[in-house]
């Protein structure tokens, strides 16, 4: 059980906290509330450009990385969809460097043309490595583009398109930081050795005189149920053809979520599960095949993704992947198979929040969705899912009017 301490200060921040002395080290996660979904459709991949600029020099420290290196400390930071997430781990004695350096780049970035330049280099590289000249690398956009229609989840993190962000004025961008990467619009986790007293004290010192920004509340258009399958063809230069299939799922916050995020691991966690067994050891339609959530924190999607053994075409792959959905409906799960997957989540849990950091990441993503305290829940969320709550969630989800499905095929001279 991790116990949980929180704090507010009067400019909005929220603070949680949980005490670890069996490391010398702290861990600070500072989670902002601002992913893709926020970006306006014509300026995306802004979020993701920020995950940069954060470090490209802030109002009163030119260098971020140099000052924590000298401090023994390492940092890193990511962004989805949904938040922007920044972390940095330091010896206890050195703590303070963490509160001041994360408190100055959320007072205001130094906003200098060249680190914007520097930046959106960076990123446009970033897209074009793993988007444009990778194999596969415009699948998430051309499967998202097809399932929402409304949603701001319809483009990527990267964005939809490199002229985005190659057109980005500082205007646009200095707008952009204002808006979203303010005290009443994060969450500040506090980890490792280090005490509730002393954390809520170097809060106050380098947190407190940030103002307020008053962020307005997200409005986001709401994705209209999928009426009708979807279904878009393409070929590019690929070794081999890929099927993608994406069905429309609650948010994580809806209580079936644990259900979806089982039922993936029942069709493709492990060398036993279904789809492993069934699609690629014995009846050998496919060489690789994945189920997996968004996980996203408005509704989402379950995703099915595979590449097909030589001589199978994409219609008898993806009519074996209909086949073994209507078995989950059809026939038992075995109480067996499903604690199995229990088991295996349970383990993982207790695994990953031994980790001083990975606690403080997950706090502070339960404190965004619920609250922090839900992170000794978890569990037992996962272990009150039955068979027939994962058998309606697929009776109601793997239906052809919920699908939309992305041939991806290899040019006939890559295909020989």
């Amino acid at each position: 059980m991790i116990t949980v301490n929180r704090h507010t200060l009067s400019n909005g921040l929220r603070i949680v906290h949980a005490q670890d002395n069996t490391t010398q080290m702290v861990a600070l996660n500072l989670l902002y509330d601002v992913g893709a979904r926020d970006e306006d459709p014509e300026h995306t991949g802004f979020a993701h450009l920020f995950e940069h600029l954060m470090f490209g020099g802030s109002i009163n420290v030119p260098d971020y990385d140099t000052p924590v290196q000298n401090a023994g400390g390492e940092n890193n930071a990511w962004t989805n969809n949904d938040i922007t997430n920044y972390y940095i781990t330091l010896p206890r004695q050195n703590i303070e460097t963490g509160f001041w350096l994360e408190s100055d780049r959320m007072l205001s970035l130094d906003f200098n043309p060249r680190s914007l330049e520097v930046q959106r280099h960076v990123v446009i590289e970033e897209f074009k490595q793993r988007n444009l000249n990778q194999p596969y690398g415009d699948a998430s956009h051309l499967l998202r583009a097809l399932a929402y229609k409304v949603h701001p989840y319809q483009w990527p993190t990267i964005g939809k398109e490199i002229s985005h962000i190659a057109n980005a004025t500082p205007e646009e961008v200095q707008a952009f930081f204002f808006r979203f990467y303010a005290p009443d619009n994060a969450i500040l986790a506090v980890t490792g050795h280090i005490t509730f007293e002393e954390t809520v004290a170097l809060a106050e010192k380098w947190f407190g005189p940030i103002p307020r920004r008053n962020v307005p509340p997200r409005s986001l258009p709401a994705e209209p149920p999928q009426t009708e399958e979807r279904r878009l063809t393409v070929e590019r230069n690929v070794p081999v053809d890929a099927l993608y299939m994406a069905f429309h799922i609650c948010g994580r916050r809806h209580p079936d979520y644990y259900a979806f995020d089982m039922l993936s691991d029942l069709l493709s966690s492990g060398r036993s599960s279904r789809f492993i067994q069934h699609l690629v050891q014995e009846k050998q339609v496919f060489t690789a095949i994945d189920a997996y959530i968004s996980g996203s924190i408005d509704d989402g999607l379950f995703h099915i993704v595979g590449k097909p053994a030589a001589g199978v075409t994409l219609e008898e792959a993806e009519k074996a992947v209909w086949q073994e959905l209507a078995s989950l409906t059809n026939e038992s799960i075995e109480a067996e198979e499903l604690e199995k997957v229990k088991n295996r989540y349970e383990s993982e849990q207790i695994f990953n929040n031994l980790n001083y950091l990975n606690v403080a990441t997950n706090l502070a993503y339960f404190e965004l969705i619920e609250k922090a305290e839900d992170i000794n829940h978890e569990v037992e969320k996962y272990r009150a899912v039955t068979t027939r709550q994962i058998k309606e969630a697929a009776l109601k989800t793997f239906v052809h009017e919920n699908c939309s499905i992305l041939y991806y095929k290899a040019k006939a001279e890559n295909n020989c």
